[in-house]
């Protein structure tokens, strides 16, 4: 197949669409189910290339969670714990696959924000992980093939409409890239640049000691970072991405942005959200939806007379700043990586505040100085790779 019709473009009006190779070679998809749209397709694509990276930077299956374009999450298959499993959803489903296990991490860094999302697995989709894909909301997958039984229960979801692609994970693609906008083609050199251990090796601070956990988690920041909208910073921790800030304008609105999702995923392994007493009737979504609540600001939205009932068999206690501030105080050892270098201090100062330790960023700010004290102060270990990864 040379070219694919689509029903339309990012919006309904926007008509005709289609994907297509220019160069006359086949495309490097296979849609084995549904209708991918325009969307689906910049999700499957962007997040293919980070999965494979991923693999071939750590030897993991991996995957991600795609949502307009930026990764909600992503993750290599490092084994859950037994509240990992417990906030994630997957309990009832006994041991996971190493590629079910990277999975349920993606989906479940950010469940808010990977409701309804696009899934890139770097291996063949194995039955244990298509049968978490099936419980959860999402709108395709691409992965570079599908078991038979697997391929089976993903064509059942969504009533037959759930997409399903198989990538050739042999394809490469030309050194030279296009787009337009409005009318005008940019043209650039694809960018090759490949994450390893080694753009970690220029440690510019006081503490110097980077375990090889936390080497790992700061190259899955970076490959998660090439592939999503700048501005953008990423936080990781064992072998995961907990919260990722795309798209802002400003860096010290990534790093709030990151360090607000990353705290969440932390909270939600506190006692008082995995004791909440949900009614057998409430569904993964409504129960992500009112844990989101109960963690923040507008907890009263699910703890007001009228509205708990709905939800839970008994009210639950508040969780105040003061507990939920203890209870923060106990994630440490946190990666964080920025696509560009950080301009001021604040956004270390902040990224401390989620237990950041290990840190990873282009370096070249004039204010550099100012950002490795910052870090001093912290006793974090903070490298400069170098290289900047935008991603527009």
């Amino acid at each position: 197949m040379k070219e694919l019709s689509l029903k339309y473009g990012c919006n309904p009006n926007q008509k005709p669409s289609r994907v297509y190779m220019e160069n006359g070679r086949e495309l490097p998809i296979e849609v084995k189910n549904g209708r991918p749209g325009y969307i689906n397709l910049l999700d499957a694509l962007n997040g293919w290339q980070l999965v494979k990276e991923l693999k071939e930077a750590t030897g993991l299956p991996a995957a991600a969670s795609f949502k307009h374009v930026s990764p909600a999450g992503a993750a290599v298959g490092f084994p859950l714990s037994s509240v990992e499993k417990k906030i994630y959803w997957v309990e009832q489903y006994g041991d996971l696959t190493p590629l079910a296990t990277a999975y349920a991490r993606a989906r479940g860094a950010d469940r808010m924000s990977s409701f309804g999302d696009f899934i890139a697995l770097s291996d063949v989709c194995d039955v244990m992980t298509a049968r978490l894909i099936k419980g959860e909301v999402s709108d395709g997958i691409v992965a570079p093939g599908f078991e038979d039984e697997a391929l089976e229960i993903l064509k059942a979801k969504k009533k037959g409409a759930y997409a399903v692609i198989e990538i050739d994970e042999r394809y490469c693609p030309e050194p030279v890239e296009k787009k337009q906008v409005f009318g005008v083609t940019f043209e650039q050199g694809r960018n090759d640049y490949r994450v390893t251990k080694d753009v970690l090796e220029n440690i510019v601070t006081e503490n110097r000691t980077l375990p090889e956990s936390a080497r790992t988690d700061l190259m899955i920041s970076l490959i998660t970072l090439k592939y999503t909208q700048s501005n953008s910073v990423c936080f990781c921790k064992d072998g995961q991405a907990i919260g990722v800030g795309a798209g802002q304008q400003s860096r010290i609105h990534c790093t709030r942005l990151a360090g607000s999702k990353a705290d969440n995923w932390f909270l939600r392994q506190s006692p008082q959200v995995l004791e909440l007493p949900f009614r057998d009737d409430i569904g993964k979504p409504d129960r992500d939806n009112a844990i989101d609540l109960y963690i923040g600001e507008d907890y009263m939205d699910v703890l007001d007379e009228g509205r708990w009932q709905q939800i839970f068999t008994k009210r639950p206690d508040v969780f105040t700043s003061e507990d939920k501030r203890a209870w923060l105080k106990k994630n440490t050892g946190v990666a964080l990586g920025s696509d560009a270098f950080f301009p001021f201090g604040d956004n270390i100062e902040r990224a401390a505040r989620s237990g950041v330790k290990y840190v990873a960023e282009p370096g070249g700010s004039v204010r550099d100085d100012n950002v490795i004290k910052a870090c001093n102060d912290h006793g974090m270990v903070m490298c400069f790779t170098g290289m900047r990864l935008f991603h527009h």
